[in-house]
Parts: structure tokens; C-alpha cells; sequence
């Protein structure tokens, strides 16, 4: 492996290391990166990829804004993990890799470039982190990471108050309630390799139910959490994983959280996990498995307040990335 080279002016540091409401809007104050040979020269652990789409959403639009927010209006919280005693890039490589460029109104061409922009991260092994977006982002960019992988060969681990597991929306294949279905369908993630958590409220029906039954989907219901509490079903959640493979593409809906947490998204409901729930269950996940892709979807910031959502949002990546941290330290 060739030494990596990360150049960084002197000025764009001083940018990148002020206050995080001054300098470029990158995730976390990264450094930007555009070109795949930058990928390759830098070799980094992770990218950071925007998909700023929301054309298939099906109530309140606005997540095409999602990723500017989560760059841009996020609180810094600094980058040494009080629990995990760990300062996070000093063993964790990021950067960011910059938005794939959807065209409004033109799915064919915007899931053509999200995993097109995905597949340069994934193909050098590099982890992509997707920020959204609508959840219909998830079907071109776990395509590219299960393309790595082999297909078939990548668990799924879906956090999401739905299952968006329906065939069709409105004559709508690619609505953001249809992209586990497409990846079923198209072998990339099999049914089998499907961990579904925090399903709860009123959809889907019992056709598409059975659906998921047929293709041997688990879940792990809200309810279950609620009524024997997070640490036994997580317990039974990393079990489920390990059953079904190490590699993991783990991919949050941020209407996975009570709305209480997170009411900036498209399709809010009630009955969700708490913020201090989810951190902690994504960061054990992280630290068990070897995650091969992760993604953020349906944080739409209009409808946000006081910036609860981008930073709930933005607190899920960071679990991630203390918890990769540690597996990267631990192993080198």
C-alpha cells in the first residue's frame, strides 16, 4: 500500500479547524475531496457523499436540503468521545467527497449519478457515508456497495418507522417507499440478509406483509422495544446480524426516532425511539460489525426546529465514526 498524500494548504486548515459556522460547509470540517484520484492518492477510511434528492417523496418534501444542513447548520461537538475515550481522527481518515449531482425532476438520471458517486467511494474500498435525501437514495447507493461486496453477500440493517417495502406508490417504482423491495428484487441485498428495526403505526398492509414474510425479512417491531426494552432486543439484533454475515450497509430513516427528537422529516410517526436509544444502539452496531456502507436518509430541515433533527442526525454519523475509530485503532 503506497503511503497516502493529504495535502492541505496551510489557509484551507485554518479554515477547516475554525468554529464550524465559519470556513467551507463540510461534513464535520472535513477536507473536500472531488476527483477519484484524490480518493485514490488520499486513501481515506471514509467518504462522505450528499445525495440531495426528494423528487419521490410521498407527503412533505425538503430533504434535497438535508445534506447542505447536516454540512452546515450542526452544533460542533468536538471530536473526542467521552464514553469511548477516543479522539476520532487520529484513527479515523474522512473526508468529504462532495454531492452527486441529481437533476430535478429526472430520477433515471439522478440514480444513475448517486451510484455512479457511490461506487467511486466503494470500489476503493473506502466506507461511503450517504447523507440524504429521500430514502429511495438507498436503492442505487447499497446497489454500488453490494457490487463490491458480491451480491448477496451484505447484510442490511434498516432503521425506519416504515419498511418501504411496497411494489409500487401511485405508479411510482422508485417512490422513497420502495427501495428495500427494488434491492430484494434485484438480488443486490436478498431478503434473507434483511434486519428491519423500529417498524410501527399503520403501513403497509397485509399484502405487502406477506411480501415480506415470503422473503424471509426479520424485524425487530417498536413494540418488541418497548415492551422488553433496548438492551435485550439489541442483544438479539447483533445476534440476528451475526447470522447473516459480517458485512453490514446500515441505513437509518431518520423518522426511525420519535418525531419528538426529530420532527423534520417527510413522514413523521409517533412512537419512536429516543435520541439517547438510537446513539447507543448504532454505536455498538458499528463497533460489532465490519459496516461497508451507511447511510442518513429524510432529514427534510424545513420543517426542523432549533436544528434538532440535523443534530440528531448528524450525532448518529459520529457515533459511527467514534465506533469505527476504536475498530480501526484496535486493529492496527
Amino acid at each position: 500500500m503506497t503511503v497516502p498524500d493529504r495535502p492541505v494548504a496551510p489557509g484551507m486548515r485554518a479554515q477547516l479547524d475554525s468554529q464550524s459556522y465559519l470556513g467551507p460547509a463540510t461534513f464535520g470540517m472535513r477536507p473536500l475531496l472531488t476527483e477519484p484520484e484524490q480518493l485514490d492518492s488520499w486513501q481515506p477510511d471514509v467518504a462522505v457523499v450528499g445525495a440531495p434528492w426528494d423528487d419521490n417523496t410521498t407527503f412533505r418534501p425538503g430533504a434535497r436540503f438535508g445534506p447542505r444542513a447536516l454540512r452546515a447548520s450542526t452544533y460542533d461537538p468536538g471530536t473526542y468521545h467521552l464514553d469511548l475515550g477516543i479522539e476520532i481522527f487520529d484513527h479515523l481518515e474522512v473526508v468529504d467527497y462532495g454531492d452527486a449531482v441529481t437533476s430535478h425532476g429526472m430520477w433515471e438520471l439522478s440514480k444513475a449519478a448517486i451510484y455512479e458517486r457511490v461506487k467511486e467511494v466503494a470500489s476503493r474500498d473506502i466506507i461511503p457515508f450517504v447523507i440524504g435525501g429521500d430514502h429511495s437514495i438507498t436503492w442505487p447507493s447499497a446497489t454500488a456497495v453490494a457490487e463490491q461486496h458480491g451480491f448477496g453477500n451484505v447484510t442490511m440493517i434498516h432503521f425506519d418507522a416504515h419498511a418501504d417495502t411496497a411494489d409500487i406508490l401511485e405508479g411510482n417504482l422508485a417512490s422513497h417507499g420502495t427501495p428495500m423491495r427494488r434491492l430484494i428484487e434485484s438480488g443486490a441485498i436478498p431478503g434473507d440478509k434483511f434486519i428491519q428495526v423500529g417498524l410501527r403505526g399503520y403501513w403497509p398492509g397485509e399484502e405487502d406483509q406477506k411480501w415480506m414474510r415470503d422473503n424471509e425479512l426479520k424485524h425487530f417491531m417498536m413494540q418488541e422495544f418497548w415492551e422488553r426494552g433496548t438492551h435485550a432486543v439489541l442483544a438479539d439484533l447483533i445476534a440476528a446480524g451475526r447470522e447473516r454475515g459480517d458485512k453490514i450497509y446500515l441505513s437509518i430513516d431518520i423518522d426511525v426516532l420519535d418525531p419528538a427528537f426529530a420532527p423534520a422529516t417527510g413522514t413523521p410517526e409517533p412512537g419512536g425511539f429516543a435520541t439517547i436509544d438510537l446513539l447507543r444502539i448504532i454505536r455498538a452496531l458499528v463497533l460489532e460489525f465490519d459496516v461497508v456502507g451507511f447511510d442518513v436518509m429524510e432529514v427534510s430541515p424545513p420543517y426542523d426546529h432549533a436544528d434538532l433533527t440535523v443534530n440528531a442526525a448528524h450525532r448518529l454519523i459520529w457515533e459511527a465514526f467514534a465506533a469505527l475509530a476504536v475498530r480501526r485503532r484496535d486493529a492496527r
